[in-house]
């Protein structure tokens, strides 16, 4: 069997090809564009800049993987007009999209591609709507099943991309990224509940705002990372708050933070905020803020629930301080911890496409019964 795997939750336009097979599975294709430099200027994701590069780019990227996986056979000049007349009606929103897949469909014949697998939620609308209507048209087109797949079981899935990961279950999965920060309790693969929850800003989003504030651009969780690995003094005493980190749920809250951040920078001068030395501890403070909060939240998890594990996932997954600290937790409780090859932390395409192969937690639809749903709950497909 032959799945597609589908990503356009945010900024990243993922398209993966990917065979499943009796003694696992197969990458056959795996790319992605990144839309980082485009949004660096808005200091944050800019969501019609993000629907109209996702527009621009998924048609080329899927036809490289095809090419890659070796699938992409051109036609012998038949098409069939009453489908491209109905497509043309399912992408009426996304005519350039339209424009540009009818060309492809009049050049290439059909693939052997058994199965579309697609994110469909959470995220931002306008970009999986691109992701969603571009998987309904080959889905239509083609007459392929669909699989609707929650973004944040890609990221416990992610975890079994290239590598063996040592999970045993139950386990305490931390997701978090530039749109969710979120504790897991996974009973099984497919068989999730959500026990607890940013209450406001993500903790990604929370280091892209700090990172604003301090002038670094976007990423900022690379930016502060990088700034916070050179921090040698602690000239300035900076003390940032620690939010919800003694509460007893295992809730989030990070724009309190955010807060405390900007009036500490209010109270610099302005030679002070220019220093790099300021920069390096700012960061430092806050990366530490952010991590221990985490930390905190991951342990009570895990000792009241009884985990055998830790899972980690999430573009915010990738940083070093965080990584070293899940480590050692792990240790301290004597349990397995399992974290995604740095790259496949972030948002791709592969770890959606292997939600069919390894969950349980998925049904096989059509175009017809597919849409997105921004504030998708991990259980509610």
């Amino acid at each position: 069997m032959k799945i597609l795997g589908i990503e356009t939750s945010c900024d990243d336009t993922g398209i993966a090809i990917v065979e499943k097979r009796p003694d696992g599975f197969k990458i056959l294709a795996d790319f992605v564009s990144s839309q980082e430099d485009l949004h660096s200027g808005y200091g944050g994701v800019f969501p019609s800049l993000a629907k109209r590069e996702h527009q621009n780019n998924i048609l080329p990227i899927f036809e490289r993987s095809l090419r890659k996986a070796k699938m992409l056979k051109k036609t012998n000049g038949c098409f069939d007009g009453k489908k491209i007349k109905k497509l043309e009606e399912l992408l009426e929103r996304n005519l350039e999209l339209f424009n540009q897949l009818k060309l492809f469909l009049e050049k290439y014949e059909k693939p052997d591609i058994d199965l579309i697998s697609v994110t469909v939620g959470p995220g931002l609308e306008p970009c999986l709507y691109v992701g969603v209507n571009f998987a309904k048209a080959l889905s239509f087109y083609w007459d392929i099943k669909i699989v609707k797949v929650h973004h944040l079981e890609g990221h416990i899935i992610a975890n079994y991309i290239n590598q063996t990961p040592d999970i045993a279950f139950p386990a305490i999965g931390l997701i978090v990224s530039g749109g969710n920060t979120q504790i897991v309790l996974a009973e099984k693969l497919g068989k999730y509940k959500i026990i607890g929850d940013t209450r406001d800003d993500a903790a990604g989003e929370c280091f892209d705002k700090t990172a604003r504030l301090l002038g670094l651009g976007y990423p900022g969780g690379k930016k502060i990372s990088e700034l916070a690995s050179k921090a040698k003094t602690n000239n300035f005493n900076i003390c940032l708050p620690r939010p919800m980190i003694h509460d007893k749920n295992f809730d989030f809250s990070f724009s309190g933070l955010k807060t405390a951040v900007l009036y500490e920078v209010k109270k610099r001068t302005g030679k002070e905020l220019q220093s790099q030395e300021y920069k390096e501890e700012m960061s430092r403070e806050i990366e530490r803020a952010i991590t221990e909060v985490l930390i905190k939240k991951v342990r009570k998890a895990a000792e009241k629930y009884g985990a055998k594990s830790l899972i980690m996932g999430g573009g915010v997954a990738a940083n070093s301080v965080l990584r070293k600290q899940m480590k050692g937790l792990s240790k301290e409780l004597r349990i397995g911890l399992s974290v995604p090859k740095l790259k496949y932390a972030a948002d791709n395409a592969v770890m959606i496409a292997l939600v069919p192969v390894l969950s349980k937690n998925f049904k096989e639809g059509t175009w017809k019964t597919i849409k997105p749903n921004s504030n998708l709950k991990i259980n509610g497909i």
